[in-house]
């Protein structure tokens, strides 16, 4: 009997692929910190030999060995000109009108004098062939430079009051500095220098009287000392000592009668500059990768009361270098300047200070690393600093949480003893809360804040929707119903609808719910759909989602024609065709792509109905399927056909199956 079932005729339509596409959405927090004031800012310079500060003019200039230039900046580091041609210039020293910039150019052997305001070269003195000048000051009415080699350094002079320069040699030859020797003007005394060697084999300090021209020297170090290359020297204010820096873990500081040491400051590696404010305040700069740059010590004090680490910025793991001599302070002011150098890089690096004579507290905040809402939890923590704070001094604190994302301020707290705080609050809000605890500074501290961030858990909201698991025909009307459980501020539900296959998510409605907590909407279901109900949640209770299932059988239809009379058989009607004429079936499912009907037919034999074969055959982008069944020979028998959707069968799986309503036939000759 199955052979019955012959296909003269099919459509087919194209498969196409699938996606479900699920979203969700994440709440993020954070917290804002507060900015530093010291700033950085790179300048075009690749080596730094030299760096002084212009307070009349407001300008600073850095010197460039290796690209033979001089860079003017402002206090900011924004460049205001560039002096090239200055074959390996070095040392830089100021007139005392500020008018004239003197440089050390060893590369032409000379000492060449810019205008400060203009940047004009006006003067050049030649200091002698293979004199290799490499630093320079102006004391006692002339300009004084050092220049020789490794082994044999010395001091000079260029004096310009006749009409021609006159340069004298060899002013302490019995010194024997190693290398070029750095020199530094007494503050007090402008017949005072000081002189220190530049290079590692030996350490030599000398003192001068250059009041008369000649240098004489009215002190020096002793010959067995250990120190080797003096990166930098510096008199205090009083003009009565000279700090240096160089090798070792301190920068040593010398009494200028005899140059016998009378102190140091302790700081780490290699001493590398040295800077000393009008009222005492001493900046020692080390070249440490890995530990703090620089030291700055309040008058008196061997402790230092701020210190500074620079960042990498270059290829090395290790911090940035702060260049020989390159600690500057504002002329008149508090701003401490520095140069550094970075591995791989080919621009220094300019820092700018702004309180670096004020104790820099650090601020420590604990909490508990998880709370409960609503319930009292203890912030405490430490204010640290070089300068400790008094008991009784207030910091401000400040909560920031999904509530108050700007924050709200809860008041002052008094410092305990050694800095100590505790106090307790209760978290309003789930999530990630932030505690902030700020002190202004004053005038010896600097500002600070620090912050710490406890977990709030949140409440679980309860939410509810209906109709998961029904089963529905295509094309059906049905409601969905929402509820949701007590929450705090937000009561607004949405309910999506993500049908199967290739659509998008679709929100069916987004409302407030109402006082039974309610939010209901229709939709007419064509796929089997997955319906979501989402809250957002609020500051005190979390997100929630729950899905519902709705299933929807396929449409499914099955027509028969080119038959030519109708025949009752018992209560049945049935389609009568001639065995000479092929029975058309017209099957029909709502469409969707690489989508297959399945015809089964059976067949009345021996009282009962028997199976009489089943085959898929694919729709047309409508829907629909063409087919006839050959039934010459079957004369005097009756059959029933249907068109069926089969899930996952069919071709796709966005229908639940379907079996369409029997249609019945028969066959005379």
């Amino acid at each position: 009997m199955g052979g019955l079932f012959i296909v003269r005729k099919r459509v087919l339509s194209a498969a196409t692929s699938l996606a479900v596409l699920f979203s969700s959405a994440a709440l993020v927090a954070g917290t804002a910190g507060q900015a530093a004031a010291d700033s950085r800012r790179n300048v075009p310079v690749s080596s730094v030999g030299d760096m002084v500060v212009d307070g009349v003019h407001q300008k600073i200039f850095i010197s460039d060995p290796s690209q033979g230039k001089i860079v003017a900046t402002d206090y900011a580091g924004q460049v205001l000109g560039t002096f090239p041609g200055l074959s390996g210039v070095t040392g830089l020293a100021l007139s005392a009108d500020s008018k004239s910039l003197y440089a050390a150019v060893p590369g032409v052997d000379a000492v060449v004098v810019l205008d400060t305001e203009t940047g004009t070269e006006t003067a050049r003195y030649a200091t002698g062939e293979g004199t290799g000048p490499k630093f320079v000051a102006e004391a006692g009415g002339r300009i004084w430079f050092g220049y020789g080699t490794q082994y044999d350094g010395d001091i000079g002079s260029v004096d310009t009051s006749g009409e021609a320069p006159v340069v004298t040699l060899e002013q302490d030859a019995g010194m024997d500095y190693s290398g070029a020797p750095r020199l530094a003007v007494s503050p007090t005394d402008p017949n005072v220098l000081a002189a220190a060697s530049s290079y590692y084999h030996w350490f030599r300090v000398g003192a001068y009287e250059v009041g008369t021209g000649t240098a004489v020297r009215t002190a020096r170090t002793a010959e067995n000392l250990q120190g080797g290359t003096t990166n930098d020297l510096a008199f205090t204010p009083d003009g009565k000592r000279i700090v240096t820096a160089g090798a070792g873990n301190r920068h040593r500081v010398w009494q200028l009668s005899d140059l016998t040491q009378a102190g140091e400051y302790a700081s780490v590696e290699h001493g590398s500059a040295v800077a000393i404010a009008a009222d005492g305040t001493v900046a020692a700069g080390s070249d440490a990768p890995y530990d703090p740059d620089v030291f700055v010590y309040r008058p008196g004090d061997t402790k230092p009361v701020r210190q500074y680490d620079f960042p990498a910025t270059g290829t090395s793991s290790g911090g940035d270098s702060l260049a020989p001599g390159a600690l500057a302070w504002e002329s008149g002011g508090s701003r401490l300047f520095a140069l550094t150098t970075a591995y791989g890089s080919s621009q220094a690096l300019f820092h700018v200070l702004d309180e670096p004579v004020k104790s820099a507290p650090v601020v420590t905040v604990k909490v508990p690393a998880s709370g409960t809402l609503l319930k009292a939890l203890t912030v405490s923590g430490t204010i640290a600093a070089t300068l400790p704070l008094p008991a009784g001094t207030p910091v401000t604190v400040t909560r920031y949480d999904a509530e108050s994302p700007r924050g709200k301020a809860l008041g002052t707290k008094p410092l305990g003893a050694n800095g100590a705080f505790s106090f307790s609050d209760v978290p309003t809000a789930a999530g990630n809360t932030t505690y902030r605890v700020a002190y202004p500074g004053d005038a010896t501290h600097s500002a600070a804040t620090g912050s710490a961030v406890v977990k709030v858990a949140a409440l679980k909201p309860a939410l509810k929707l209906n109709q998961n698991g029904i089963v529905v025909n295509f094309k059906t009307d049905t409601w969905f119903m929402a509820t949701l459980g007590p929450t705090y501020k937000n009561r607004v539900v949405e309910i999506w609808a993500d049908p199967y296959g290739n659509e998008p998510n679709k929100l069916l409605r987004r409302g407030t719910v109402n006082a039974q907590g309610q939010l209901a909407v229709r939709t007419t279901l064509t796929k089997d759909t997955a319906v979501y109900a989402r809250f957002a949640g609020d500051a005190r209770y979390a997100s929630a989602e729950v899905r519902s299932t709705a299933y929807t059988r396929a449409g499914a239809a099955a027509q028969l024609s080119r038959h030519y009379k109708w025949t009752k058989i018992g209560t049945t009607p049935y389609r009568t065709f001639h065995q000479t004429t092929d029975p058309l079936i017209s099957a029909w499912h709502n469409s969707y792509p690489g989508r297959a009907t399945r015809l089964d037919l059976q067949v009345w034999y021996d009282g009962a109905w028997r199976d009489g074969g089943s085959q898929f055959f694919g729709l047309a982008p409508n829907g629909m399927a063409y087919v006839t069944v050959d039934v010459d020979g079957a004369a005097g028998l009756r059959f029933r056909i249907r068109s069926s959707y089969i899930d996952t069968q069919s071709g796709d799986y966005v229908n639940t199956t379907s079996y369409g309503a029997w249609s019945y036939f028969n066959v005379t000759r």
